[in-house]
């Protein structure tokens, strides 16, 4: 059974989750710096969340297909969930298309150790935010 029981909720977690890391001024400032459109994917349940950071502060959409992302990432909501606890490889998880990439690669790479404390914001995100249900050990 997915983590996620409806895409409200993986909205709700994951898009809260992106709007939180940004408010944090040191990760918001180097995300910025990248100039990117992110756009992730998800299935089970279905979701895109883009994200804009080539303005002044980011942007975030929901299932918008007229947004152009330079770098779009899809997996299983799961595959997600997992990777921000710092429990998915991104390069094997590409290698084994567990997550599928597209658009330069270089760049996505470029944003790992940007994101690096995001590992540790995740939890505690969870947990301040009523979500506690959804850590995994």
């Amino acid at each position: 059974m997915p983590t996620f029981e409806s895409s409200e909720r993986l909205k709700e977690i994951l898009g809260g989750f992106f709007e939180y890391l940004t408010a944090d001024e040191m990760m918001r400032k180097k995300l910025l710096d990248s100039k990117m459109i992110l756009k992730f994917s998800y299935a089970e349940p279905p979701l895109a969340i883009t994200i804009d950071l080539t303005g002044d502060s980011p942007v975030f959409t929901y299932d918008d297909a007229a947004k152009k992302a330079e770098v779009e990432m899809s997996m299983k909501a799961d595959t997600a969930h997992r990777f921000w606890f710092g429990k998915v490889n991104l390069v094997v998880a590409l290698a084994r298309r567990e997550m599928v990439a597209k658009g330069p690669i270089p760049k996505i790479l470029k944003l790992l150790p940007i994101i690096k404390p995001a590992y540790n914001m995740y939890p505690k995100y969870l947990q301040e935010k009523g979500f506690a249900s959804y850590l995994i050990p």
